[in-house]
This record gives C-alpha cells, structure tokens and sequence, in this order.
C-alpha cells in the first residue's frame, strides 16, 4: 500500500476544569492548524478537562461511542476533512468509582476507528509533589497501532513513553504518538532525551503534545510540544502556553535513514 506524505499538527493547550471552555480553544488551535495546511491533528492528554482534583476527571467520564466530546471530536474530523487524534479523555471504566485514560481516533467521515486504554499508570512522589494514576485510573491491557493513508502510527499515552517495549511490540511504525500532561518537575529533566530516542530507535516520526503552564488547579505541566523526525532531529516545537506546532511527515526520509543504517532490521529479540 503507498503511504502518502502528510502535514502533522501537535496542538498544545492548557485546559482548565470548565469542559466547554476547553473545546472551544481546541477549536480554534485545530482552525489554526487547518489553516496551515494540516491532515492530521493530535491533542494533549486531558485535553477536554483538569479539574480542581482527580475527582472532576472521573465525574468527566463518558461512555465510549456516546457523548459530548466525542461529538464534538467526530464534528471537527468531518467539517475540517481530518484525522484527529484525541489525546486523551476520560471514559467509563468497569470499576465505578475509575476511568478509563483514553485516546480516540477519529477519520476525516468523522468515525471512530480506534481507540487505545492508557496501560502504565504514573505514580511520583517527591517532596510535597506526589501523583498516583493507579488511584482513579484503570489500566488498559492492549498496545494499539492504527493504519491511515499517511502510514502506521503508534498511540500512546504520557508515561507509557518510559516503557521502549510498548513501542517494539508495535514495530515497525511511521510515526509515534505521545499526548501527554507531563510534570514540569519529570519533563525538564527527561522529556525530550526520551523522545528523541524513542525516535532514533524506532526510526521513525514521532509527535509528542503535552499540556504546557499553569493550570487553574495550580498545576504546572511542561509543554514543550515538539515534533522529531527519525534520525532525532526536531523539526518544530513550543515550549510553553497553547499553540500548533507543524511539520511534514516523508516517508522518503524514513526509507533514506533505515536503509542506510537498518537497525530495525538487525533486531534479534
């Protein structure tokens, strides 16, 4: 199957505890990238809400197939023409009081394609700092790839980018998805180191979008969206405050680098 070429948009937000509000930004963020020429767009982890506590996420959720923000995602991929990558929202989990961390796909007829359970569950503690996902999140079990016009693409999901596994038992892949809401604290130190090599090692695109300031809860995510192509080069980033980042996906340049360096081809486990 020929795979075409495609213009990919990360688009970095700062959502708050008010659900309309954020998807009214998001709607301007995926005009704005339209406008640049756009075919596939992805949001943030959290995008449609980070509530005052863990709580607003859950009472957030909906059931997968019905629902506001899954109305309003089917209604952007149909007007706009798009493939939009919903980062993540919260749905119904088997457990009532837990949701479920997941990412939608949506095609340009505005149909839900695939969808991707958040599998590891972020759990930090240090100093007065301390988060634990296991508390109100279920975990998902399956890793998930997609197929598209533009190629194989990879979901996941924030901390799932320190587990190189995930992205080996999907290989090999044209391009990697991270939304993600990472702590300033865990991303300054190792954000972009990580997706860098995700991206050398798996010789591919990858689109990393995070929530990027200060939240009404007064949390401080790090942002720094960025777009790496697959010798680790970054093509385009913004470090903080809500914005598209852009850039080409060619898969000419995937075929250059593995066919001069075929590290994928070498593997032997």
């Amino acid at each position: 199957m020929t795979r075409l070429n495609c213009r990919i948009a990360a688009l970095q937000m700062i959502s708050g505890p008010r659900v309309a509000a954020n998807l009214a930004a998001a709607t301007r963020l995926i005009e704005d990238a339209v406008g640049q020429g756009a075919q596939l767009v992805v949001l943030p982890e959290y995008f449609p809400i980070i509530g005052a506590t863990d709580a607003d996420r859950v009472g957030a959720r909906e059931n997968f197939g019905a629902g506001p923000i899954q109305s309003w995602l089917a209604e952007m991929a149909r007007r706009h023409g798009i493939w939009i990558f919903a980062g993540s929202l919260p749905l119904v989990a088997t457990t009532e009081d837990k949701m479920r961390n997941t990412s939608l796909v949506f095609n340009p007829a505005g149909e839900c394609v695939e969808r991707y359970d958040k599998i590891h569950l972020f759990d930090f503690k240090k100093g007065d700092e301390s988060y634990d996902e296991a508390s109100f999140i279920e975990p998902g079990e399956r890793p998930v790839a997609v197929d598209t016009p533009f190629g194989r693409i990879a979901l996941s999901i924030c901390y799932d980018l320190r587990f190189p596994e995930l992205y080996r038992a999907l290989a090999p892949v044209d391009l990697i998805l991270v939304p993600a809401a990472f702590t300033e604290t865990t991303g300054r130190a190792h954000w972009e180191i990580l997706l860098r090599a995700r991206a050398i090692e798996n010789q591919c695109y990858l689109l990393a979008v995070g929530q990027g300031g200060h939240h009404e809860n007064g949390r401080v995510t790090h942002g720094n969206s960025m777009i790496v192509d697959p010798w680790g080069e970054i093509l385009d980033r913004k470090l903080k405050g809500p914005g598209v980042v852009i850039a080409d996906l060619d898969h000419q340049r995937i075929a250059e680098i593995r066919g001069s360096l075929p590290a994928l081809a070498h593997r032997k486990l």
